[in-house]
């Protein structure tokens, strides 16, 4: 599909649909009221937009509508957070988390968690 660009109302509906699908327009409505607040209207309209950009799938089931992604999350995750550090980093993941660092707002637990990805990104470039 290429590089996907999500708008935040495209992540809302995907990350329903990553959580668990097939679900119903339905379904959607009453998910999507209760985690953002959207009307009816609102996520109907959502879901068109999104199926003729080739976002989800939509498949009738009796007289039900029921939606599928189209987009894997990882697919997703890759192409927002490159499209992130273009825009906001010149594409340096070193110059954002040397930001993170001079701010402190890197947890204990965080440093760990990039020591660990960082030694399997060595182990995997050994090989």
């Amino acid at each position: 599909m290429g590089a996907v660009h999500l708008t935040g109302s495209e992540w809302n509906v995907l990350s329903c649909l990553w959580e668990r699908s097939p679900q119903t327009v339905m379904e959607l409505v009453a998910e999507l009221r209760e985690q953002v607040g959207w009307a009816k209207s609102t996520t109907i309209t959502t879901l068109r937009r999104m199926e003729e950009k080739g976002l989800v799938r939509c498949e009738i089931v009796g007289k039900a509508k029921s939606y599928t992604p189209a987009v894997e999350r990882e697919e997703a995750v890759v192409s927002e957070t490159r499209s992130f550090l273009d825009r906001v980093y010149r594409g340096s993941v070193g110059l954002m988390m040397s930001t993170m660092a001079r701010r402190q707002e890197l947890t204990e637990e965080d440093l760990q968690e990039l020591r660990d990805i960082l030694a399997k990104a060595e182990e995997g470039r050994g090989q």
